[in-house]
């Protein structure tokens, strides 16, 4: 029997809420039609913003929200996307299906929906195509009260009041479609533009996130983290975070593979590439180390999740996908390894929200549905703001073929303000339950709550005919032997179990 021990007296980082972030970009049926319908639609809606959607996202607790992009934020100029929707200028979205950009979402209706989720804000820079001036004056037009022409221009647009942004990327992706530089020069670039990134109010300053790395890219890190410290002394909010993106490619970049025609060699092969996050992490935290060894810049993973081969019949560069059992346990081996980073990593934010990758809904027409990874980060909510755990999984076989093994069980463990502890588990065979002896060292707790999100069938998804194949339960396969709880973990299955003194 796999043993979980837990240390209930050694508390370390602290999880940051931001961590279970999210990301929409121009890019598909994301933001038009998943997201934002207008106000004129038949769809259910308050200014614009879909209600049922919404009213999901709010379920989640939604921390953060990044956009524009993307590979689209480096080819946005923001004012395009202000003022009368009837003038605003139109596009083409070169990176993603070559469709018209109306622009009739942009900066008031990003912080619309903002308002209505109650989350923080990250807006992504243009540091690609766009100038230090455009950069500059986009942040003054959101953040400055005061007079000056961007803040009386946002004043003519209709909204009086400055926006907080909470986190300001200083570009996206610059090592490829942000502009395909070398690390030593997007660095430079970066030191010039985040300088024009100014905070107009101290009580609110707007942390900086610099472009990191695309997957093991250490020479990227390397370069990015000596040019940007080089003959500059540490100042508070010249860097805040350093980006990290990584995706899930089962059959590789170019292939990528389906997202539900799938063998069990490959279910294996899918997971071990999730869990190669954690190698990533550790090793370009230990380039981080060297130039920030007080961990004051934080990593910020803010694009992740798995990319299949788009659905047969859409359009390619919409990146429309489904979402199963497996994405399931993704998004649960994922999330358990950036609570257990939580000294370094401090944002992240899935790869997309609706209808795009790795999404937590899709829509229909006015028809919406919540995937099985939607039903995991309902579930990790608890961790958001809690406090890391100290805990470890002894007795654990690795399963799966030779190349691709993983091991049966992953975990992370977090105490919140009132004493609740939340243990999440995941058990990556698609063979056989996994008995899990937990045990905690400060005498006997009550299993406040158990929720569940599995199928016996590691392809089972949900689709508009059929909602709620794989859908977040109550789980009672435990009981309670001295002092220790006892969970038996079905095959391909996310638990979580919340126990309390």
């Amino acid at each position: 029997m796999a043993k979980l021990i837990i240390n209930e007296n050694k508390e370390l980082s602290t999880i940051e809420p931001e961590i279970y972030g999210h990301f929409s970009e121009h890019l598909g049926r994301c933001i038009y039609e998943g997201i934002y319908v207008g106000e004129n639609s038949d769809i259910p809606n308050v200014n614009g913003m879909r209600t049922d959607v919404v009213e999901a996202l709010k379920e989640l607790k939604v921390p953060m929200l990044r956009w524009p992009g993307g590979c689209f934020a480096d080819e946005y100029h923001w004012k395009d996307g202000i003022g009368p929707k009837e003038t605003r200028k139109k596009m083409i979205n070169t990176h993603w299906g070559g469709v018209v950009e109306d622009n009739s979402f942009g900066t008031h209706e990003f912080m619309e929906l903002c308002r209505q989720l109650g989350c923080k804000t990250y807006v992504n820079g243009n540091l690609g195509s766009g100038t230090v001036q455009e950069m500059s004056e986009w942040v003054e037009y959101m953040t400055f009260n005061g007079i000056s022409p961007m803040a009386d221009l946002r004043k003519e647009n209709g909204h009086e009041e400055p926006w907080n942004v909470d986190f300001f990327g200083v570009g996206n992706e610059n090592w490829g479609c942000g502009g395909n530089m070398t690390p030593e020069f997007y660095a430079n670039e970066y030191r010039r533009y985040q300088t024009y990134v100014r905070n107009y109010d101290p009580e609110k300053p707007i942390k900086k996130v610099c472009c990191g790395a695309n997957v093991d890219d250490y020479f990227w890190t390397e370069g990015v983290m000596k040019t940007c410290f080089s003959h500059a002394e540490w100042a508070h909010g010249f860097m805040d975070y350093l980006s990290l993106h990584y995706y899930v490619h089962p059959e590789g970049w170019e292939i990528k593979g389906s997202s539900t025609d799938f063998d069990g060699d490959v279910w294996y092969k899918t997971l071990n590439k999730a869990l190669h996050m954690d190698e990533l992490i550790t090793r370009h935290g230990t380039i981080m180390d060297k130039y920030d060894p007080e961990k004051k810049v934080g990593m910020c993973v803010d694009e992740w999740g798995a990319w299949y081969t788009c659905e047969p019949g859409t359009n390619p560069g919409f990146l429309y996908q489904q979402n199963t059992v497996r994405d399931a346990l993704i998004a649960g081996i994922t999330l358990n390894i950036f609570n257990k980073h939580s000294d370094r990593v401090k944002i992240a934010a899935l790869a997309q929200m609706v209808n795009v990758l790795q999404s937590v809904l899709l829509t229909e027409g006015d028809k919406m549905i919540k995937t099985p990874t939607y039903h995991v980060m309902h579930m990790y909510r608890h961790h958001q703001g809690a406090k890391l755990l100290e805990s470890s999984v002894t007795g654990i076989d690795e399963i799966g073929p030779d190349e691709w093994k993983v091991p049966k069980v992953t975990e992370s463990v977090s105490k919140d303000k009132d004493g609740v502890i939340t243990i999440t588990l995941n058990n990556l065979s698609i063979e056989a339950a996994e008995e899990v002896e937990i045990q905690l060292s400060n005498g006997e707790y009550k299993v406040a709550e158990s929720r569940i999100v599995t199928n016996s069938d590691m392809h089972a998804h949900n689709t508009f005919e059929a909602p709620e194949e794989v859908v977040e339960k109550d789980f009672a396969d435990y009981e309670v032997k001295n002092g220790n709880i006892v969970a038996k973990l079905p095959a391909n299955s996310v638990v979580e179990i919340r126990v309390q003194k």
